[in-house]
């Protein structure tokens, strides 16, 4: 079936009709974004403790980190920290292996939502390589301390 005529879309909080295959900076809204990730457990919930660790609990421990081994980086680089797992506000934290066993599909959605949510927050759709390895660094900083893990 052709991209263009499968329904892939879902009505947001905010009103805004946010389409999955072919998202624009005016399908995204901040509040969608934080009470999206608040709700999506990392890990499929697999974590200890009482409470699910939510993405938006990560996201803004990234984000605290990155600033932090980067204390003169650009503001703009922050909020793309802030928001590196941001597409988890619709499509869900997927663990590594089911991304990878989705392949493709799955990549090329997370992207287009990455690149729309991007535009939106006046970042570039691709993050300078330098700027990528310094989210990824503290994100798996992240994923090694989180005491929920």
């Amino acid at each position: 079936m052709a991209a263009s005529s499968r329904r892939a879309w879902q009505r947001m909080l905010s009103g805004r009709r946010l389409d999955l295959l072919d998202p624009t900076p005016f399908d995204i809204e901040i509040s969608d974004i934080a009470h999206g990730l608040a709700f999506v457990a990392r890990w499929n919930g697999q974590t200890h403790g009482d409470w699910p660790y939510s993405v938006a609990e990560h996201s803004l421990l990234v984000e605290e980190i990155f600033a932090r081994l980067n204390p003169n980086i650009e503001t703009k680089w922050r909020l793309a920290a802030l928001l590196h797992d941001a597409p988890e506000y619709v499509i869900g934290d997927m663990i590594s292996p089911v991304k990878s066993a989705l392949g493709g599909e799955y990549r090329a959605m997370d992207e287009r939502l990455m690149a729309a949510i991007h535009r939106r927050f006046g970042l570039p759709t691709a993050l300078p390589a330098a700027i990528k390895k310094k989210i990824k660094m503290a994100d798996r900083i992240s994923a090694r301390w989180n005491p929920f893990k």
